[in-house]
């Protein structure tokens, strides 16, 4: 299951952020991290993970959030998606 995690830090953190990322990741072997991207202005990062268990996506988040706000969001593909709207109207 893929799910998109939205990370926005909190003001004064941005030192804490570089200095925890540049540890590396943290994430768990059975996490897959398909790409992660950083908005240009500063604030916010985007990382899309794919697992077998939504537990493991928010084992990889919980660890920031003291230092900012986590939305995790399941998504899907959007041919997937497509091919699942049209099976269901019929």
């Amino acid at each position: 299951m893929l799910f998109m995690a939205i990370f926005t830090w909190k003001p004064g953190q941005r030192n804490e952020i570089i200095k925890r990322r540049m540890q590396g990741p943290s994430v768990p072997e059975a996490v897959k991290v398909i790409g992660e991207w950083v908005e240009i202005g500063g604030g916010r990062s985007f990382r899309v993970v794919d697992v077998a268990d939504s537990n493991l996506a928010l084992a990889t988040a919980l660890p920031w959030t003291d230092v900012g706000k986590l939305e995790l969001i399941p998504i899907m593909g959007s041919e997937e998606a497509v091919k699942f709207a049209a099976q269901s109207r019929k």
